[in-house]
């Protein structure tokens, strides 16, 4: 007998196994608008029937970076799928949208149904928590390419938002607040650098501190901007404080950060006495217990804790808007100043 797709390494029918398998995750995600049976060339979604009159579409595409050599490590699959998809829902939340279907790519050099399946129960996990609906997928079985028992994920995210209610920073003023919103460790960001903090044995030893899945903020926020007026919101990723709070704030504005106002988990400071970390490096590179940043008056706070707390996160005052500076500064150190105390 001559060769066959099989014998070089690619197993349709265990492929075709594995999505019977996960079926029952996928389904589970429904919402209104989304139909989760998978088989067809491409998800359908209708927008009517969700109940826009007038919606600006937003999308976004993210994976879950070396956080994944952790979990190779750990041997724990099923969290990693939420960690995709909060990377993913969380940045199309940041304009005031409505995360609505997901779709994942999952790559490796062999398919294990076992692993592959608790990785997609993640992955509905998180898409039942954002509400948003798993109406497709690709998995990708090629064979020399990863290590053993080794994969990769990527995850993209379609959402609403009505054209009158996006989130921009036109109208941010001075005076207004920023709140932090708690996050629930590193989240996926900055695990290059943990990796080569701690060793192999200190890794899996922390495991179950450097696995917590990253924290989904979509139905606190979306209840918080019918109760309040957000006029801007930041998700602390990559690049962390000096990246991503720059890209919400105004010309002629400041946001200052006042350091101490909120509590950094332990992982942080971990990370940083053991790898000797330069405190203005952990703020470049993490999120340092602060997953999200939403700007409002500061008279809506009280309002805006009770409706976290609801959803048991906390949340802090944890800066303000100032006029900007008129020196001559580059934008990014311009716009942002994270200052100690109060």
């Amino acid at each position: 007998m001559g060769l066959t797709y099989k014998k070089a390494g690619v197993d349709i029918v265990e492929a075709s196994r594995f999505i019977g398998a996960i079926t029952k995750y996928t389904r589970s995600t429904a919402r209104k608008g989304a139909d989760c049976g998978l088989g067809g060339f491409g998800g359908l979604f209708d927008l009517k029937a969700s109940g826009y009159k007038d919606p600006l579409l937003v999308s976004s595409t993210d994976g879950v970076g070396t956080k994944l050599k952790i979990a190779f490590l750990a041997g724990k699959h099923d969290t990693v799928g939420i960690d995709m998809v909060a990377m993913n829902v969380n940045d199309v939340l940041t304009t005031g949208a409505e995360p609505l279907l997901f779709l994942d790519y999952i790559a490796t050099g062999k398919i294990d149904r076992r692993v592959l399946a608790d990785v997609v129960k993640g992955i509905s996990e998180g898409c039942r928590q954002a509400g948003c609906a798993l109406v497709g997928g690709e998995t990708a079985e090629m064979p020399s390419f990863y290590k053993p028992g080794e994969y990769d994920l990527a995850g993209f995210c379609v959402g609403a938002v009505e054209r009158k209610n996006i989130v921009d920073n036109s109208n941010m003023e001075e005076g207004d607040i920023a709140v932090g919103l708690a996050s629930s460790g590193p989240h996926s960001n900055g695990y290059s650098l943990i990796r080569k903090v701690f060793s192999t044995a200190e890794q899996k030893k922390l495991a179950k501190e450097l696995l917590a899945p990253t924290r989904i903020y979509v139905k606190p926020v979306l209840e918080l901007r019918k109760a309040v007026k957000v006029k801007g919101i930041a998700h602390i990723t990559g690049g962390a404080f000096f990246e991503k709070l720059p890209r919400i704030v105004p010309d002629g504005k400041t946001l200052v950060i006042e350091k101490g106002s909120w509590v950094v988990p332990e992982i942080f400071r971990k990370i940083q006495k053991k790898g000797r970390i330069e405190e203005v490096e952990m703020f470049r590179t993490f999120n340092m217990g602060l997953g999200m940043i939403v700007v409002m008056p500061p008279q809506d706070f009280s309002k805006a804790k009770r409706i976290f707390a609801l959803h048991g996160i906390d949340s802090w005052i944890v800066g303000s808007v100032n006029k900007g500076s008129k020196a001559k500064v580059p934008p990014q150190r311009g716009k942002v100043k994270i200052i100690c105390g109060f």
